[in-house]
């Protein structure tokens, strides 16, 4: 294996110093060969990965194995600009469509609305009460949404004046934020265990989306607008329809809490991040659990999906950021820039740049410069109705439980042709039937773990408050 580039930046430093260079485009330790899932027809398609690490190999929109060809010279990502402004850690970052401005949030109880010009004033808005926990810019560009520890949503206008509409319907903390793609809603997720929908241009609270059992960290809409998805405390990630406000899907695979989901932007996949030092990629048409990545030694906090979907960018408690190559599997680099837990990574709408925040009170922004397409120029398209059977992106499936960027290597695995084999009718039915019924198991018993934790908080709440009794009477 080759091992995978790795940058460290001295914060606040202009120009990247290079800590350990190694040659670029390890392969993260893949446990089986690559299997591609084909977006049209539901195939199936095999591949060598040998062939995966020696080339660009993929051609096509389907990511369909190709001629070999020589990869593109790509450049390392570098640091461009670093913001300080913020008073506390900075909690959540968000680009503007244009890319013209950057949004923060911090547990200073204040927003940044930084300016990509260069000597341009930042505005500070002041208005919650407690930490700015998330921020999104609508799709036009021409507001900005935020949600606090003070349980409130408001809607700013990211202008000179900083004039913000305040929203009120949760019990908790306010973690998540997101902005539907036809900006005429916008979904919001708490410590209330509710996921709520809200009306932008009505300023008003529409439906809550309520079968979490523990804190829910984060909620997005899909790229169409007809799904939801949320990550929680509970370990689970959850899908629901919109129109029917039902949970179409439960994925249970983390080991502790999950801290941050969003969707690939082919709408057919989504990542998780968790607690468990893990980042999961699902195909939501098969529910299959495509690609297991176990990279960081802490916390992982946030992802972003580069707008090409070939990318995956991730933030963690052990100051590092690291890219992702889905289309290989492999980890690509790990920057170092942060002093302490990088809480929070976005790419830009064009995926030039990508911002991070992080416990040091710093904003960072990074210029991407490892695909040399130029994805602004893709058109956009309306997307097809939530049926996941159109995407045209695949990603191959990936396990790596070990950071490849310790040291350690693994030869690629080759896989021979293999002779189709016939599975009976019968046999294909009872295995479906008993995945099915180990799904529901695992789900009941993560109910019931939830559960007895909460009975046992409660129990010792009463052994506290009957203490206190007997302290205050008099003998």
């Amino acid at each position: 294996m080759e091992p995978a580039i790795q940058l460290s930046f001295q914060s606040g430093g202009k120009k990247p110093r290079r800590r350990v260079s190694f040659n670029r485009g390890g392969r993260g330790e893949a446990k089986r060969p690559a299997l591609l899932l084909a977006a049209v027809g539901g195939a199936e398609t095999e591949r060598d990965e040998t062939a995966a690490a020696a080339s660009s190999g993929f051609s096509g929109a389907l990511g369909a194995p190709g001629p070999a060809m020589a990869a593109p010279c790509l450049e390392d990502p570098s640091l461009e600009r670093h913001f300080k402004g913020h008073r506390d850690a900075v909690t959540c970052v968000d680009f503007s469509l244009n890319t013209k401005q950057l949004a923060s949030g911090s547990m200073d109880s204040c927003l940044m609305v930084w300016h990509m010009k260069p000597q341009s004033r930042a505005y500070r808005f002041a208005g919650h009460k407690d930490t700015v926990t998330c921020v999104n810019f609508s799709p036009s560009g021409h507001l900005l949404a935020s949600g606090s520890r003070d349980k409130t949503v408001r809607i700013w206008v990211p202008n000179v004046k900083g004039e913000s509409t305040m929203f009120r319907a949760h019990t908790a903390t306010v973690r998540s934020i997101h902005f539907c793609s036809d900006g005429q809603s916008f979904v919001t997720a708490s410590d209330d265990k509710t996921v709520k929908v809200w009306s932008t241009h009505r300023q008003k609270f529409l439906f809550s989306l309520s079968q979490h059992i523990n804190w829910v960290r984060c909620a997005k809409f899909s790229p169409d607008g007809r799904l939801i998805v949320s990550a929680s405390d509970d370990k689970t990630v959850k899908v629901w329809d919109k129109t029917s406000r039902e949970c179409v899907h439960s994925y249970c695979e983390h080991g502790s809490f999950v801290t941050y989901v969003d969707f690939h932007p082919s709408g057919t996949c989504i990542a998780a991040a968790g607690m468990d030092n893990t980042v999961k990629v699902w195909d939501m048409r098969t529910h299959r659990l495509l690609q297991h990545y176990q990279l960081h030694s802490a916390a992982v906090n946030a992802l972003s999906f580069h707008p090409s979907g070939n990318y995956l960018v991730t933030a963690s408690s052990d100051s590092t950021l690291k890219i992702l190559d889905l289309m290989e599997g492999r980890l690509l680099y790990t920057l170092h820039g942060h002093q302490g837990p990088a809480t929070t990574v976005a790419f830009s709408r064009t995926g030039e740049y990508f911002a991070s925040g992080g416990s040091d009170e710093q904003v960072m922004v990074w210029k991407s410069n490892f695909d040399v397409v130029n994805y602004g120029e893709v058109p956009r398209v309306q997307r097809p109705p939530a049926t996941l059977a159109s995407s045209s992106r695949t990603l191959p499936e990936v396990d790596s439980p070990v950071p490849p960027d310790r040291g350690r290597s693994q030869e690629s695995m080759q896989s021979q042709p293999q002779e189709p084999v016939s599975i009976p009718q019968t046999l294909t039915s009872t295995l479906e039937h008993i995945v099915g019924q180990l799904d529901v198991l695992t789900q009941t018993v993560s109910i019931l773990e939830q559960r007895l934790t909460l009975t046992e908080d409660k129990l010792k709440q009463c052994l506290e408050n009957q203490q206190l009794i007997m302290q205050r009477t008099p003998p």
